[in-house]
């Protein structure tokens, strides 16, 4: 694992390597545990249904966060696809949708769905280093959790500057670097990257696989193969092109002690989560 370095791309690093790595990793879908976890073992209507309604009770502010139904007779592109729930309320609302994935799992998974919906929008896999679009293509960009693990962050934002016309938005998640998960679990290297972010010191620590794998691990337990964290400081500069730019954080875990939740992550949510959560939404106007 290489060291990132403040905007994300790792220097010295193999790129090649990494997407390699990201289309064999990312091909199981994001939220095949879940599944699991729910006992839907098809891609029937009624079963993603079942994966959709409890995906959006459990991130009760995404649609907020990625406001659907302004997009409505918009084109709008969305990079990272997973289960494709968020891709499904977006086509869903009546935009010009295109979907953009390096692994085929998730191009399939889209596309699956949009034909349910007989939406004439489509997937197609690549790569959002070298996004396929044309400039000043898009009215609205979308990408919940998938730039942080790209190896250049940085690369992606300004990939998304360009497709987007002027005037349209961004709506991206990467993760937070001074969530209170990461004080707890890794307090040692979250206090180096304050000192790096406030600039009192130059040293970066790598993200190691046990961190790696406590934000996303398939089902055989492998970590992504890449992971970056990011403090607002460092967000606000990377999207420095942009003319509007708000972030927002989100998300927590239940409070547990002893394998016991002693409080609900529903409670949390707005209290925690908001604080200190795992997740910085940006919104990003060019």
């Amino acid at each position: 694992m290489t060291v990132a370095d403040a905007t994300g791309a790792a220097p010295g690093g193999n790129q090649a390597q990494t997407d390699l790595a990201n289309a064999e990793f990312w091909n199981e879908l994001c939220g095949t545990s879940l599944a699991r976890h729910l006992g839907i073992s098809s891609h029937e209507p009624e079963s993603l249904r079942r994966f959709d309604d409890f995906y959006l009770k459990l991130y009760p502010y995404l649609l907020d966060r990625v406001p659907v139904r302004r997009m409505s007779g918009q084109r709008v592109l969305e990079i990272g696809l997973g289960y494709g729930t968020l891709g499904q309320q977006i086509a869903a609302s009546g935009a010009d949708y295109t979907g953009l994935d390096i692994a085929d799992g998730p191009v399939r998974m889209m596309n699956h769905r949009l034909r349910m919906l007989g939406h004439s929008g489509g997937a197609q896999q690549g790569n959002m280093l070298d996004c396929p679009l044309p400039d000043a293509s898009m009215q609205s960009v979308v990408s919940i959790g998938c730039f942080h693990h790209t190896g250049d962050t940085q690369r992606c934002i300004d990939q998304t500057w360009r497709v987007l016309e002027p005037g349209g938005t961004a709506y991206v998640m990467v993760y937070n670097q001074f969530s209170y998960r990461r004080w707890i679990g890794w307090p040692g290297a979250t206090w180096q990257a304050l000192l790096r972010d406030v600039g009192l010191s130059r040293t970066s620590i790598a993200v190691s696989d046990a961190e790696r794998r406590a934000y996303d691990a398939d089902g055989t337990g492998r970590s992504a193969p890449e992971t970056d964290f990011f403090s607002i400081r460092q967000v606000r500069a990377m999207f420095s092109r942009f003319r509007e730019v708000s972030v927002r954080k989100e998300n927590c875990d239940p409070l547990v002690r002893s394998g016991k939740i002693l409080i609900e992550r529903e409670t949390l949510l707005p209290l925690l989560g908001r604080a200190w959560g795992l997740d910085l939404y940006v919104e990003a106007t060019k």
